[in-house]
C-alpha cells in the first residue's frame, strides 16, 4: 500500500483547528469539507482520463475527460458522510455508494451493517472516505469488500491515520493484487488503551453530528 501524507500549510492549518476541542460542530463540519476538498486534489492525481477534442471559440483543442466507468466514491457511514460533499466538489460526476461499518468496542473488529453498492465493480476506480484510520479494521474490511466485487484500484482518504492502522491494512491485504493508496492529512503517534488516536481529534462522527446514543 502506498501512503501519502499531504504536506501543505492550508491542510496543516485546518487540521490544527479540527483538533481543538473548543471547535464547535458547525465549524468542524465546514473545516472537514474544506480539508477533504484539498485532500481530493491530492488523491485524484491518477484519476483515469481519456483524450477528447473540444471546440473553443477560436479553434479545436485537445483535452481530457473522465473515463467510463466513472469513479465510485464510497463514504463509510456515518462519519464518512461528512467528507462526501468536499469530495463531490471536485468530482461532481462520480457515482456514490455507501458502506455502513461499525467497530465492535469489545473485539475492535469491524462489522458491516448496511451497504448500497453496485454488485459488479469490475474495472472501477474507488475512493473510500473514512475520517479516522485508527485500528484499521473498518477500512481494511471496506477495501476487501470492494475488491471482492471487482474494484481494481482503491484510494482511501482519511483525515488522520496511525502506524497501527496502516500496518493492519497492509497485513489484511496481503495477497490482494489490487493497488491501494492511502491519502491522509496527518500521521499521528498511535493509539491509546481505548484504541483512540493520539493526539487525534476525538470521535469524528460525534464532533460532526453530535453524540448519538
Amino acid at each position: 500500500m502506498q501512503v501519502h501524507v499531504a504536506d501543505h500549510p492550508l491542510i496543516s492549518h485546518k487540521l490544527t483547528v479540527l483538533r481543538d476541542e473548543s471547535t464547535d460542530s458547525p465549524t468542524f463540519r465546514r473545516l472537514v469539507d474544506e480539508l477533504v476538498t484539498l485532500l481530493t486534489y491530492e488523491a485524484t492525481r491518477d484519476v483515469r482520463v481519456e483524450p477528447v477534442d473540444v471546440q473553443t471559440p477560436v479553434a479545436m483543442a485537445r483535452g481530457v475527460r473522465l473515463t467510463e466507468p466513472r469513479p465510485l466514491v464510497v463514504p463509510i457511514l456515518r462519519a464518512g458522510l461528512g467528507m462526501l460533499e468536499g469530495m463531490q466538489r471536485l468530482l461532481p460526476t462520480a457515482e456514490v455508494g455507501f458502506l455502513g461499518m461499525v467497530r465492535n468496542e469489545e473485539t475492535l473488529e469491524a462489522v458491516t451493517y448496511a451497504e448500497r453498492l453496485p454488485d459488479d465493480l469490475t474495472g472501477r476506480q474507488c475512493y473510500v472516505l473514512d475520517p479516522m484510520l485508527a485500528t484499521g479494521g473498518s477500512l481494511a474490511a471496506a477495501i476487501n469488500f470492494l475488491v471482492k466485487r471487482g474494484a481494481n484500484d482503491i484510494i482511501a482518504i482519511t483525515i488522520l491515520a496511525t502506524p497501527e492502522g496502516i500496518s493492519r491494512i497492509e497485513s489484511d491485504l496481503q495477497g490482494v493484487d489490487v493497488p491501494v493508496t492511502l491519502v491522509t492529512a496527518g500521521l499521528d503517534d498511535g493509539l491509546d488503551e481505548r484504541a483512540y488516536i493520539v493526539p487525534g481529534l476525538g470521535d469524528a462522527g460525534d464532533r460532526l453530528y453530535g453524540v448519538a446514543d
